[in-house]
């Protein structure tokens, strides 16, 4: 997502070109729906046409009934979306309480969250504050990205991970601050995105220490044996 794409007006669409876009990307993202009436209930949704609305009084300077509509859908959701927030086609948020996503944040297409992510300010910034989601991107349960940087194209974000600085193209970025982990060039598939299936940094330093620990055992008793020698002699 370049500049350009980040600065240009949002599309024009009719409430029911809206309202069907909605009702498509949950029923093809969600997996658990078994009836597409199903979809009228999901909080994401609610919220969704509730933003949709909320951000067009917001542009047009009618900042009290924007925050209205969406402090409204926020009590009644559990998520809670600022109206000046922009955010691009095929979004979708996975069950959804207690996501938060900040007035300045852009999201991309085709964008997914899951519950309890942050998309928010650090507390010092003026102006743009919030960080820039590209296209394709994921975040996983918990997630905290935190600052007025950009998350890159077809990136994903562990569960529980805290991202406070930019996170380039293709990465994998996982634990507390975030680290990027996997970094290539080969575009994310949208159908490999899970939230499971991510490297652990941790257990990786853990398994080196664990080695290094065992060769040092090793060469430790290689030296008593040879000193035990020595002194036989």
């Amino acid at each position: 997502m370049n500049n350009d794409d980040m600065n240009k007006k949002p599309e024009r669409m009719g409430f029911f070109a809206r309202y069907k876009e909605e009702f498509n990307v949950i029923k093809e993202r969600d997996p658990a729906i078994k009836s597409k009436w199903e979809v009228l209930l999901y909080p994401s949704f609610k919220v969704m046409i509730k933003y949709r609305k909320a951000h067009k009084l917001y542009l047009k300077g009618h900042y009290f009934w924007a925050r209205k509509i969406s402090q409204r859908a926020a009590r009644k959701t559990g998520i809670e979306i600022h109206p000046g927030a922009t955010i691009g086609k095929g979004f979708f948020i996975d069950h959804g309480t207690g996501v938060v996503i900040g007035e300045t944040t852009i999201i991309g297409d085709n964008v997914t969250l899951y519950q309890g992510v942050t998309l928010g300010g650090t507390g010092k910034e003026c102006g743009k504050r919030h960080p820039t989601i590209g296209n394709n991107v994921m975040i996983s349960v918990g997630a905290k990205v935190l600052g007025s940087f950009k998350v890159g194209d077809n990136s994903k974000i562990g569960a529980g991970s805290v991202v406070i600085e930019e996170v380039p193209p293709n990465c994998t970025v996982v634990g507390v601050p975030g680290r990027i982990v996997k970094q290539d060039n080969v575009r994310v598939p949208r159908e490999t995105m899970d939230q499971i299936h991510l490297p652990d940094p941790v257990m990786d330093d853990i398994n080196v220490l664990k080695h290094e620990n065992s060769e040092l055992v090793t060469r430790l008793l290689e030296l008593e044996d040879k000193i035990k020698e020595l002194q036989k002699k």
